[in-house]
């Protein structure tokens, strides 16, 4: 275990006391920013960042610099908090002078975690051992998690069902425990996670962290607008839809920002041609309608999202429910039940 700790520690300009909970914030399209890539390396944890969430190059770069430099005053005023790595979700379709300047400046910013979501990691997984990183591919099956494996991945993302944008449809029970017993690389758990607790059932089922995206959607610092937030904190998991046609992968959507353009979440009109894919265009879908950016997902955890803190005090009370639970006065309880 203790390898795979080491694997996700921060390769910064100076070296981290560790992690203070096993948790990434999953790299969401739109939501993950400057602000919350900050709170969440400072609060601890790992940062997930997707490189297309900017709109070139040098926009990127800037915003590696502003994350690392802030976190860095925040480690020179806190030198006894544990600081979280930066990971940079990379698209495999970067074409061959893309990757190697975007890896090649990650490199130089001390960034060394990877994460992977869609297409074929092969490539992606051999230029990022080349200098030294470590790579982490999503899998929403079995077979998914094969390949990557099979090309060398450090670890999975294991994304079972009742997650936001891009999720499973396979139990965790079953999803997690088949990676373990296959994979003795780092296996993180995703899907509807949001407190302390489902942290550690992630453990329990063998996985060695977990990846949260929705409840990190409604924080102060996340990049998402005030009344996507508060749908979270409204709405519940029966408000949600499950479908593969508005961004092209099967993905949990908030039925009322569906209805809010004028959608009918029950009777949604086909993609053009019938199909769908990521490269298709949304001529479907009524004007400024788009996937991600105005229509809005999230995962079944919203049932468990009240509302709105900011990531340190979120971190806070996921550490003290994780630390709270108690397996033998869980098994006390259970005894005094059957025996009462």
């Amino acid at each position: 275990m203790a390898t795979r700790e080491n694997a996700l520690r921060n390769d910064g300009v100076k070296p981290a006391a560790g992690l203070a909970l096993p948790l990434i914030c999953a790299p969401m399209f739109f939501i993950s920013g400057v602000d919350l890539m900050i709170a969440c390396r400072t609060a601890g944890i790992v940062a997930g960042l997707p490189r297309h969430n900017f709109r070139d190059f040098e926009s990127f770069k800037a915003a590696i610099r502003e994350i690392n430099d802030a976190t860095e005053r925040f480690r020179d005023a806190h030198p006894r908090r544990p600081i979280g790595p930066l990971a940079i979700n990379i698209s495999t379709a970067l074409d061959e002078v893309e990757m190697r300047e975007n890896l090649a400046f990650c490199h130089e910013q001390g960034v060394s975690i990877f994460i992977s979501a869609t297409g074929n990691p092969t490539e992606l997984i051999q230029r990022v051992h080349d200098q030294g990183g470590k790579i982490l591919c999503d899998a929403t099956a079995i077979r998914f998690a094969e390949k990557a494996i099979e090309a060398g991945a450090d670890g999975i993302n294991a994304i079972g069902s009742g997650g936001g944008g891009h999720s499973g449809t396979l139990s965790h029970l079953a999803l997690v425990s088949r990676i373990r017993a296959m994979f003795d690389g780092i296996v993180t758990m995703a899907g509807g996670l949001t407190d302390g607790a489902s942290i550690r059932a992630a453990q329990a089922l063998g996985a060695d962290m977990a990846y949260m995206g929705t409840r990190f959607i409604a924080t102060r610092e996340a990049a998402a607008d005030d009344a996507y937030k508060q749908m979270i904190v409204d709405g519940g998991s029966r408000d949600l839809i499950f479908t593969n046609g508005l961004g092209g992968a099967p993905a949990n959507w908030l039925r009322a920002s569906l209805a809010q353009h004028g959608l009918d979440p029950d009777n949604l009109p086909p993609p053009p041609d019938g199909k769908f894919n990521h490269k298709s265009d949304y001529s479907h879908l009524p004007e400024g309608a788009r996937p991600w950016a105005t229509i809005w997902s999230a995962g079944q955890g919203i049932d468990l999202i009240h509302d709105i803190p900011s990531v340190h005090d979120l971190v806070a009370r996921l550490t003290r429910e994780y630390f709270d639970i108690a397996p033998e006065a869980s098994a006390a309880r259970v005894e005094s039940l059957l025996q009462g």
